[in-house]
């Protein structure tokens, strides 16, 4: 396998083709124009895009703090959210105030922001639809590369939005996250340029020689076998081969190892097969749901999905070491995937149950991206929902870390 062409690194200023850095504690004007311009001048070639995510402590300075880091980082399209909790190259700062910058030169990219709400969600009127309001039309829609996405959780009703953009723009990634704001939020912000929105959410489009390419990894690992679900009703699993739900988990659990059924006792999910042309099922395939409940003496499961019948069901157990091996197996899989074009930087969006949550010490998700990819600059945020696809649809999901990552265009 030959390895990943990979551009730009924030100590290589020669090189940098995506650069970031964290500004912490409070607004201060003279420190922030100071520090955004060293910034910029660590960048090779012009500005293309700049990402930021701004903690709680700042939200009174907002708009103050856009239009300086436009001015002086020089970015002709800003975007971004609020978080608790932010990503900064390889470090996750889950405890710090402030605000992470990342400045991408993109050679050849097509981007344009858009800012959209509830209602265009609810005056959704058919094909076409959300190619006028977004303006991607004409060649931009024909060389568009996918979305990149932060929204509002409280004023937008995610899941319908996001099956309306699967009809517009599937199979295209739509990549992000949901902002947050901390545990006694009601709002959050979105920002577009020196605009600040408490509602909706901030599309940008990326095309032209410039696309977007997804790792999701959802934390789990599958354990028994892949099974046929036989007999459903919405939520509600019948069936499985032909046999009662809750007996196949049931038989399922018992098979597992002593070891196993502890790391599994409270952690188990529910893997449903998104493309069932796969010869056979493996890391990544499967688009991960919560097992709600299980009946023993009617023998049903209720998930958190409307799965089918004839769709392809594995179970599946959650915890650090599994996260830990999905995120390895992704990046290695994406490694191998884009070994012969450019890589110009990242956007991380991980899960707000991730993180020392999760695995018990900081940094891990950073730190393995840049070890696997890097070096480059990543700027990202801990969500109230991540963005993201599994096969050729997008999906929300939870306990997920999605990337996104700027690759140069395949070329015929």
């Amino acid at each position: 396998m030959r390895p990943a062409r990979i551009i730009g690194h924030v100590s290589d200023p020669c090189a940098a083709y995506s650069v970031a850095d964290h500004f912490p504690g409070t607004f201060d004007e003279a420190a922030l124009e100071k520090w955004a311009a060293a910034l910029r001048a660590r960048l090779t070639g012009r500005v293309s895009l700049g990402l930021v995510f701004i903690t709680p402590r700042l939200f009174p300075h907002a708009r103050e703090i856009l239009e300086i880091l436009r001015v002086h980082g020089q970015i002709p399209l800003l975007a971004g959210c609020s978080s608790q909790s932010l990503i900064c190259n390889e470090r996750e700062l889950e405890d710090g105030a402030g605000l992470t910058l990342a400045l991408y030169h993109l050679p050849g990219a097509q981007l344009l922001g858009t800012h959209f709400t509830q209602a265009h969600v609810e005056a959704d009127d058919g094909p076409g639809y959300w190619q006028r309001v977004t303006g991607v039309t004409g060649e931009r829609a024909e060389r568009l590369g996918g979305w990149l996405v932060f929204a509002d959780p409280y004023h937008l009703n995610a899941e319908e939005w996001l099956q309306q953009w699967n009809k517009a723009w599937a199979p295209l990634p739509v990549l992000g996250g949901l902002a947050s704001a901390g545990p006694r939020a009601t709002g959050t912000q979105v920002y577009l340029n020196g605009e600040v929105f408490e509602t909706g959410g901030v599309g940008i489009a990326v095309g032209g020689d410039v696309a977007l390419r997804g790792v999701i990894s959802q934390g789990c690992t599958p354990i028994g076998q892949p099974w046929t679900i036989t007999q459903v009703e919405q939520n509600v699993i019948r069936t499985i081969g032909n046999r009662p739900a809750y007996q196949v988990l049931v038989e399922t659990f018992e098979n597992l190892s002593d070891a196993e059924k502890q790391k599994t006792r409270s952690n188990l999910f529910v893997g449903l097969v998104i493309n069932e042309h796969l010869e056979e099922f493996g890391c990544g395939d499967f688009l991960i749901r919560n097992l709600i409940g299980a009946d023993p003496k009617t023998g049903v499961i209720a998930v958190g999905a409307l799965p089918r019948v004839g769709q392809s069901l594995q179970f599946q157990r959650r915890d650090a070491q599994a996260a830990a091996g999905d995120l390895e197996a992704l990046l290695a899989k994406a490694r191998e995937a884009i070994a012969d074009r450019p890589v110009y930087g990242a956007c991380l969006c991980c899960c707000n149950g991730r993180g020392r949550n999760l695995f018990g010490a900081a940094d891990h998700d950073a730190a393995l991206v840049q070890q696997r990819l890097g070096p480059m600059g990543v700027a990202g945020f801990f969500c109230n929902g991540e963005i993201g696809p599994v096969g050729d649809r997008n999906f929300l999901h939870g306990y997920t870390a999605s990337l996104a990552l700027f690759v140069g265009r395949d070329t015929p």
